[in-house]
């Protein structure tokens, strides 16, 4: 029975910069000697990692992947361990991590500001290296929020009390570390002037037609007033919706 292996320790997530070296650990006990094998997916791609037989997995890291191991003994008992992820980061700042690094998390990627109109969905993103990869918590005005424990902050239908001042700690037994502060505003969208809709209609949602505009100006600051800027604007646009063009007049 499989229940006769017991895995005493789990590999760990992690979460690192391209190239670094490291360890996955596997330890198990059981009434025989024991064998090791670990397992890596990419995508959706499973593999057996040919020599890995070891309770240790070194590893440098290229991409990011799952990984997993199986424990059998000599009366064909296994069982896997958890999988864990090895999150690679491939465009890390200069001078990060820093060079004595333990582990602790560093943060590689900050929100940014935004602004959203009421009802419509918000998305904050960070990220921090940290081995184990670290854990995060979002706060919004110093409030922690109890639903926003991921990298990515989702809020699928946004309400005016959604705005404030946002950031995500992240966190592992080495420390934590910080985002910077962004600014999050929700609101109704502000309408432009009800005489520049026509404009705005015709030219983002007929935008496939031909669309001529039309500006008559009269009330000049230093040019005496034109004859009949009015009259000409008419007579143009007869002219070119007589030729098929979507015609907006303006005037002064």
């Amino acid at each position: 029975f499989s229940a006769a292996i017991a895995i005493t320790e789990q590999p760990v997530s992690v979460s690192v910069p391209v190239g670094y070296s490291f360890t996955l650990r596997c330890r198990a006990q059981g009434c025989s000697s024991l064998q090791y094998q670990w397992f890596c997916q990419y995508q959706s791609d499973c593999r057996l990692i040919p020599g890995a037989t070891n309770q240790d997995l070194p590893i440098i890291a290229e991409q990011t992947q799952l990984y997993t191991c199986r424990v059998n003994d000599l009366h064909r008992n296994a069982v896997f361990s958890d999988w864990v992820k090895v999150e690679v980061h491939q465009c890390v700042a200069r001078g990060l991590p820093p060079r004595l690094w333990r582990g602790e998390p560093v943060i590689v990627l900050n929100p940014s500001a935004q602004r959203v109109e009421v009802g419509q969905p918000l998305q904050l993103q960070c990220a921090a290296m940290g081995v184990p990869a670290p854990s995060y918590q979002w706060y919004c005005n110093g409030n922690p929020l109890e639903q926003q424990k991921r990298k990515k902050l989702w809020i699928t239908h946004t309400k005016v009390s959604d705005s404030g001042t946002y950031l995500c700690c992240a966190s592992n037994h080495h420390g934590e570390h910080w985002t910077n502060a962004v600014d999050v505003h929700i609101g109704e969208v502000i309408l432009p002037p009800a005489e520049h809709l026509q404009l705005f209609h015709l030219v983002f949602v007929l935008a496939t037609g031909k669309i001529a505009l039309l500006v008559g100006n009269n009330r000049y600051q230093h040019h005496p007033n034109l004859m009949a800027p009015v009259r000409d604007v008419f007579e143009l646009s007869r002219l070119l919706e007589h030729l098929g063009f979507q015609v907006v007049s303006l005037l002064d």
